[in-house]
């Protein structure tokens, strides 16, 4: 039988760009007391993302932002939701490419991430934010 506990994490962006999420995560790992298992992690915001990438050369994260920006550029004057600024519906649209969710192995009491992954808010909007994360974890 699984069992299971919630923890909710809130993480203050500066701004477009990347906040790392890993050790928040592990922390609420390590106060379920969860052995093995599942970490599931939904983000409630509809113009900021979750990812799983490199953690060593932040260059990747760069590289990330500026592949973005040419593919999703503020300003786009073919948009017509703007209500709250030339980021906001690029924001969104990003959000749609990328993920709102991700299921994390644990064992052995660690998130099962390889060497060089992090796990990251990512944030679409220029300005700084309050973002939330529900944590589900299961035991199994």
């Amino acid at each position: 039988m699984a069992t299971g506990s919630t923890a909710s994490i809130e993480i203050r962006t500066p701004g477009r760009g990347f906040s790392n999420a890993t050790q928040a995560l592990q922390d609420a790992v390590r106060q379920a007391g969860l052995r093995h298992g599942l970490c599931h992690v939904f983000l409630r915001h509809t113009s900021a993302s979750l990812l799983i990438t490199e953690n060593a050369d932040p260059d990747v994260r760069v590289d990330l932002e500026n592949f973005m920006t040419r593919l999703v550029p503020d300003g786009d004057p073919s948009y017509i939701h703007s209500m709250e600024g030339p980021d906001d519906m690029p924001a969104h649209i990003r959000s749609v490419l990328t993920a709102s969710e991700l299921t994390i192995p644990v064992r052995d009491g660690r998130l099962a991430l390889g060497t060089w992954q992090g796990v990251y808010l990512w944030e679409h909007r220029h300005r700084s934010h309050r973002r939330r994360l529900d944590v589900t974890l299961v035991s199994i």
